[in-house]
């Protein structure tokens, strides 16, 4: 459930307008519900019960400050994939402490800066990282945590970009190559074995994968038990997916129960950490876009609107399908037809919305559902065209939370050749 939904015809993110959200920021932006956000992320804490259980929040979702601050609010913990996450994250008032450092190329820098803030722990994906971060943390005369990410070779059935667990991915280790990493860490004055992690794509629509997943994991901690190394975690990372259309994901309720029977059947009661983010940060957003032009064509009539695929790629990238609502409901003076929502950037993968029944007028407002997740975070100056802006509603108020970037901002950073 979201806080989007008419009110008297005209569309409002909890108790706002986003008429008046565009009138006052401009189009295009990005708007957020603070309540949904907030909604979303306690669907999942709660569900575990009593299980000791940690949600980490995955940052590469959506970064914005204020939205990291209002889940570091809530008491959650983050998932990073860079150090610009990091200091993200503690920019807005996460704890380092409650910070896990996953992905595949993480750099000499980043490994340092995560050492000296105290991360909670590092997940292992090559060989050569467990050689750097045990460098770094003697360097320092520390001990750091680690876990090491298994890749099962389970089939997610989802979209090929973000399938993550199969053995022709870049990600993690298969379970006879983590034992030797395990072997090694647990031999090691720097390092501490923490734990075990698993992530097998994203935007998952069915327990099965998961499932077979979680199995083969914990038939790997079996594994490490009888080597002698012992966990104080695993983590099973994210991948829920959400409605875009018509999808019927697992409830997150679901989820951990399924997720916690898998343990008790395999007699383990070890804590867990998760990792959603597409499911608590998607539907608790919208892009705003309003329409410059309509153009009717003999094979397709066109809504021609200020928002692009530099500012929200996944219908483009992903060939992803979301939902296009008119901000307000049209009278019956407008007709009704079938529109490709399309920007102004030059290519013909620079679309929204194909073949969308809308009564709409140029001038109109259009709100993009389901954009709060992998939108203002994948935008780009593609076609040199400033970043839009961000808000975030809270109840009857709303603030702007990104400043809509200027042609100054954009160009600060380059530099003529001197004459």
């Amino acid at each position: 459930m979201d806080y989007f939904e008419y009110r008297d015809g005209i569309y409002h993110g909890e108790d706002v307008s986003l008429e008046t959200i565009a009138a006052t920021v401009g189009t295009p932006c990005y708007v957020y519900s603070r309540a949904t956000l907030e909604r979303h992320w306690h669907a999942f804490n709660d569900s575990f019960g009593d299980y000791p259980h940690t949600v980490y929040y995955a940052v590469k979702a959506n970064s914005n400050l204020a939205v990291l601050n209002v889940l570091a609010r809530l008491g959650s913990s983050f998932d990073i994939v860079s150090i610009g996450e990091l200091e993200r994250v503690i920019h807005a008032g996460g704890r380092s402490e409650q910070v896990v450092f996953s992905g595949v190329g993480k750099r000499l820098d980043e490994i340092e800066r995560a050492v000296d803030v105290g991360i909670q722990c590092f997940n292992i994906e090559t060989v050569a990282e467990l050689d750097r971060i045990e460098s770094t943390a003697a360097a320092k005369s520390c001990v750091v945590n680690i876990a090491v990410r298994i890749n099962p070779d389970v089939d997610a059935g989802t979209h090929p970009y973000i399938s993550t667990g199969l053995k022709e991915n870049k990600f993690g280790l298969t379970a006879d190559d983590a034992i030797d990493v395990y072997r090694r860490a647990a031999a090691s004055a720097h390092l501490n074995v923490s734990g075990v992690a698993c992530h097998i794509g994203s935007q998952l629509t069915r327990m099965e994968p998961f499932e077979d997943a979680f199995a083969r994991v914990l038939e790997f901690v079996g594994r490490l038990e009888g080597e002698g190394i012992s966990l104080d975690h695993i983590d099973f990372g994210g991948g829920l997916g959400v409605r875009y259309r018509d999808e019927t994901p697992p409830h997150p309720t679901e989820y951990t129960e399924r997720l916690v029977a898998c343990l008790k059947q395999h007699g383990v009661s070890l804590p867990v950490t998760i990792e959603p983010g597409r499911v608590i940060a998607a539907n608790a957003g919208v892009f705003l876009t309003r329409i410059e032009y309509l153009k009717d064509t003999q094979a397709r009539n066109f809504a021609i609107v200020d928002g692009a695929m530099n500012d929200l790629i996944r219908p483009a990238l992903y060939q992803s399908w979301q939902e296009v609502v008119s901000v307000r409901k049209a009278d019956k003076s407008v007709p009704q037809r079938t529109y490709d929502i399309v920007g102004p950037v030059c290519e013909s993968a620079d679309f929204l919305g194909k073949e969308r029944e809308l009564a709409v007028r140029a001038g109109d407002l259009l709100a993009i559902r389901s954009a709060g997740a992998y939108g203002h975070v994948m935008s780009s100056n593609y076609n040199a065209r400033p970043k839009p802006a961000e808000v975030m509603v809270d109840k009857d108020r709303f603030y702007v939370i990104r400043e809509r970037e200027t042609i100054e901002q954009m160009v600060a950073g380059e530099h003529l050749l001197p004459e």
